[in-house]
């Protein structure tokens, strides 16, 4: 993920008038290897770059948030929308769009104008999840593509919101604290550049020193990377310090010591409302993936377009003519 995965996390809110509902093998009749085709692709993939788990799992963060999961995000500027989804500065370092792309053209070969984009995603970040170390879970499909995409609707909650900021933006999505915690679990795997957390290095909110929460030794290390208050270097770094690459629950013993990289990590520890659930997490990997899985699946149920609204995009990248 590479900076912020943060903007992440909302609960059911599906669209009462719809008739059809998403579940668990959607596609067994018209396209009864889409998922195999899709878990094939990301394991060819993550073979040659391990980082596409970090990505695709923000990837799903970011398009759920805005417009719910409809593969908005996907849509490139053209001469009539030139400022999409794609364009808006949260989403600037949003990557593997080319992994979609080669699922869909594999999908559109196998089963012509049947797998929707926005399922793709959803797909693809449950194969992500497993090959970071997570639980496999079912996934419902049965979503449809959005035919809107704006860049002025991207407003995604970023790194340095304090806990009441998060907890208003998740009570729009209808989500809680206690998802908005198991949910930032995915700061386990992936990096943050250091133009995200280098306020807290050196003049944290303006105090002139950095933030007394982040451990010592870890304002230390992390001085030397990514250089003086004013540097022009923004090198990336590690969201979890001790098993980068592992969907587990150190990333919360890492904020228990004060090492949460983002300020929004460190608040939720620290905060008394939220630090008794990250304590919970901390204990026990076990808990933390089933609760992790559980969470996925309810994000994926935000606001999706199903039955007929929305459409089966022939290309991920472009609305159908």
């Amino acid at each position: 993920m590479e900076l912020t995965v943060v903007w992440f996390i909302f609960l059911i809110l599906l669209t009462p008038s719809l008739s059809v509902a998403l579940h668990v093998g959607f596609y067994d009749q018209t396209c009864p290897h889409a998922e195999a085709i899709v878990q094939h692709l990301v394991h060819q993939r993550y073979a040659i770059n391990n980082t596409v788990a970090p990505a695709l799992i923000r990837m799903y963060f970011h398009d759920c948030y805005v417009r719910g999961c409809d593969a908005s995000i996907l849509i490139d500027p053209s001469n009539t929308n030139k400022e999409t989804e794609k364009t808006a500065e949260p989403n600037l370092t949003i990557r593997e769009f080319e992994l979609i792309d080669k699922i869909k053209s594999k999908l559109e070969e196998t089963c012509p104008q049947t797998v929707s984009c926005a399922d793709i995603i959803a797909l693809a970040t449950r194969d992500a999840v497993v090959l970071s170390g997570g639980e496999r879970y079912n996934v419902p499909t049965g979503r449809r593509d959005g035919l809107v995409s704006k860049a002025s609707e991207a407003n995604l909650p970023m790194q340095n919101i304090t806990v009441d900021q998060a907890l208003q933006a998740f009570t729009i999505k209808g989500l809680t604290l206690n998802d908005m915690v198991i949910l930032l679990g995915a700061h386990s795997v992936g990096s943050s550049h250091c133009h995200f957390f280098r306020d807290r290095l050196f003049d944290f909110q303006g105090s002139g020193h950095a933030d007394r929460t982040m451990n010592g030794a870890l304002i230390k290390k992390l001085k030397g990377i990514c250089g003086s208050m004013t540097s022009k270097l923004d090198p990336s770094v590690f969201l979890d310090q001790n098993t980068s690459f592992a969907l587990d629950s150190e990333y919360y013993n890492q904020l228990r010591i004060g090492k949460g990289l983002l300020q929004i990590d460190q608040e939720i520890s620290n905060d008394p409302r939220t630090t008794t659930m990250v304590t919970n997490m901390a204990a026990s990997n076990a808990h933390f993936q089933q609760s992790f899985v559980k969470a996925m699946v309810k994000l994926g149920n935000v606001d999706v377009l199903q039955g007929t609204a929305g459409e089966i995009r022939t290309n991920c990248r472009a609305f159908n003519k």
